[in-house]
């Protein structure tokens, strides 16, 4: 299975730290946010990762190059302008081929990965979905016995984390658009498949959220020694 990791985003939200760096570089826990990603990504066994890059690509290529140092293959795909999520997978897929494939997030930080094998039937999705954490208190999506909705009174929030088939994107013409909506009527059409992940997670969407990470890494650190 290969991988898509989300960084094509300006990190408006993270400003004034993403002035000059783009948010996938900013360090955390001793290294760039997104080597978390690549390094995770290896140890589940993934060897090829496809990124998108748009803001500061440049930046973000140099630091990452072909990903020999992470014993993985990183295939770039390279937006002149931001495509957002769908419009940017839609890009990506001569990259990612045929077969079903993971999405991550490049500005969340979680140590799951979910099975490619969680992917079944005619089902186009499966996300991970988490608790709804202070800043997003109503959640995204309800979760009723491994089926993902938009209706339902308990909620989860959607972890930037899934299995995706590009059956998702057909049908969709060339250039910006969201994810959102076709997740939505997948929902509709009962092909999303989901699960709760009660682990650590970050959305790290904020410099307030991005120290908070830096100190629980920095106490996993104490703690190892």
């Amino acid at each position: 299975m290969k991988a898509m990791i989300l960084a094509a985003g300006l990190g408006k939200r993270m400003r004034p730290l993403t002035d000059h760096c783009p948010k996938p570089l900013l360090p955390v826990g001793g290294k760039p946010l997104i080597v978390h990603h690549l390094e995770r990504l290896k140890r589940a066994g993934i060897d090829e990762v496809v990124i998108n890059v748009s803001y500061r690509a440049e930046q973000i290529m140099a630091a990452l190059g072909d990903g020999n140092d992470y014993q993985l293959r990183i295939l770039w795909s390279h937006e002149e302008t931001p495509l957002e999520t769908g419009g940017g997978m839609q890009k990506a897929l001569p990259l990612l081929g045929d077969a079903p494939f993971l999405l991550v997030n490049g500005d969340v930080w979680c140590d799951y990965i979910p099975s490619e094998s969680l992917l079944q039937g005619s089902d186009v999705a499966h996300l991970v979905l988490v608790d709804n954490p202070s800043h997003h208190p109503s959640g995204d999506f309800s979760l009723i016995n491994g089926r993902v909705g938009v209706e339902g009174h308990q909620r989860l929030t959607f972890a930037g984390i899934s299995l995706l088939h590009p059956d998702l994107l057909a049908d969709q013409a060339p250039g910006a658009f969201a994810l959102a909506p076709l997740l939505k009527q997948a929902m509709a059409d009962k092909r999303v498949s989901g699960e709760h992940f009660s682990g650590h997670w970050v959305d790290v969407g904020t410099p307030e959220r991005l120290e908070v990470l830096e100190h629980h890494l920095l106490a996993q650190q104490i703690n190892k020694r």
